[in-house]
């Protein structure tokens, strides 16, 4: 849940005539889930939300996984998706790649300089991480300014448009859910409130500022859906621009949160992954890594303790600063690694002892753990490190045992 917002034109009660100066209706939207049982927005239309002329169907982005099978820790360098030559031509929606996937959260990467088609993803909401660069995302219910380090979240079906804007292209790094991204559960009162000891709170979400009022006649809007057990896409041409909203107000729609505004909590000792999280969704989790003073025990080791992941995937994206317990494995911003559930890791070989007595990591890593196992998209296959997985032994397979 978002807390309460307004902007726009409205009228003194929801559900009654709203008329322009010429006396024309607007027609009211409700925009909710779980049916009619939980957070809503009602939007203000210029003209009628469903009136269509023309659907297609549309090939999405490559959707397709394939098993981490035989099963290793592996590194991806996202970094060699996007040649310089390619990103010209390159927007958000159409160009990402694929890096992993299950039925309950899948995992994209794109670096793009060209401005995006409308699109609306009907499978679930989107938490977009802007590694790099600024721009504008163009809503039904208004304009968001984004830059680094900006979380961007979009409920699902939420009508968009991104438009990189600066002299660098824009990075994104983008978690999509077959349902809803929230905040987590334990941060929340019974009625919605951020609590103290969340690590961010309402002042931290930013929505839009102001409607777009746009018009124009047969606009093509590309939707992901998923009829059945497979994810589609289908190409809708409006009678109307959906960015025809004269006014909304309720607790669904999209917002930014800058990860330099997730605030750590520390302790004496190692706090393990739950303190950083900063989201949920349906079988996975959220976390935010950030430069923090770390533990202030007098023994204690503050890099992380080797564990076993034996219920989840744990998905590191390194977008910042230094990593201590990766040093020596290839790892560097811009890697993405992949701990399967199944079996031990943890900081790589001297990092352990070299981590005794430090005071401060100054580190950035968005972190999605989930609770089933993950396949490999075509963009994970197309950038892998062949080595990471023996990094800790320092032996590739068919080495001499000694």
């Amino acid at each position: 849940m978002a807390f309460y917002r307004q902007l726009g034109s409205l009228p003194p009660k929801r559900h009654t005539q709203h008329r322009d100066e010429q006396g024309r209706l607007y027609f009211e939207e409700l925009m909710g889930e779980e049916g009619f049982s939980g957070d809503s927005a009602l939007l203000y239309h210029r003209g009628l939300p469903p009136a269509i002329v023309d659907s297609a169907a549309w090939r999405p982005p490559d959707q397709r996984t394939v098993p981490n099978h035989p099963l290793r820790h592996r590194h991806l360098r996202l970094s060699e998706l996007f040649p310089a030559a390619v990103v010209a031509d390159t927007d958000v929606v159409t160009g990402r790649r694929l890096i992993l996937g299950n039925d309950d959260v899948r995992i994209s990467y794109v670096v793009a300089r060209r401005e995006s088609p409308l699109y609306r993803n009907a499978v679930g909401d989107e938490l977009v991480y802007i590694e790099a660069g600024a721009g504008v995302v163009d809503t039904v219910f208004g304009r968001l300014p984004v830059r680094t380090g900006d979380q961007v979240l979009l409920p699902r079906a939420t009508t968009h448009r991104w438009r990189p804007d600066g002299p660098e292209p824009l990075r994104a790094y983008i978690i999509e859910a077959s349902g809803h991204i929230t905040a987590p559960k334990r941060y929340l009162s019974k009625f919605g409130q951020f609590l103290e000891h969340a690590p961010y709170c309402e002042r931290d979400l930013h929505g839009p500022t102001e409607p777009l009022l746009e018009s124009g006649t047969d606009v093509e809007v590309l939707v992901k859906h998923r009829p059945g057990r497979d994810i589609v896409g289908t190409r809708l041409v409006y009678a109307t621009h959906p960015f025809d909203v004269v006014g909304w107000d309720g607790c669904l729609y999209p917002y930014t949160f800058n990860i330099a505004d997730f605030e750590p909590i520390t302790g004496r000792i190692h706090q393990p992954p739950p303190v950083h999280q900063a989201f949920e969704g349906t079988n996975f989790v959220v976390c935010d890594f950030v430069p923090r003073k770390v533990d202030y025990h007098p023994l204690s080791i503050p890099v992380p303790y080797y564990h076993s992941n034996v219920d989840s995937d744990e998905i590191l994206f390194y977008c910042g600063g230094n990593y201590e317990a990766r040093r020596g494995s290839g790892i560097g911003q811009g890697s993405v690694s992949v701990h399967p559930g199944g079996y031990a890791h943890g900081p790589q070989p001297g990092a352990y002892e070299r981590s005794i007595g430090v005071e401060r990591f100054d580190e950035l890593a968005v972190m999605v753990d989930t609770f089933r196992p993950l396949g490999l998209g075509e963009g994970a296959l197309a950038c892998e490190d062949p080595d990471y997985a023996w990094t800790w032994s320092g032996r590739g397979p068919g080495t001499e045992r000694a």
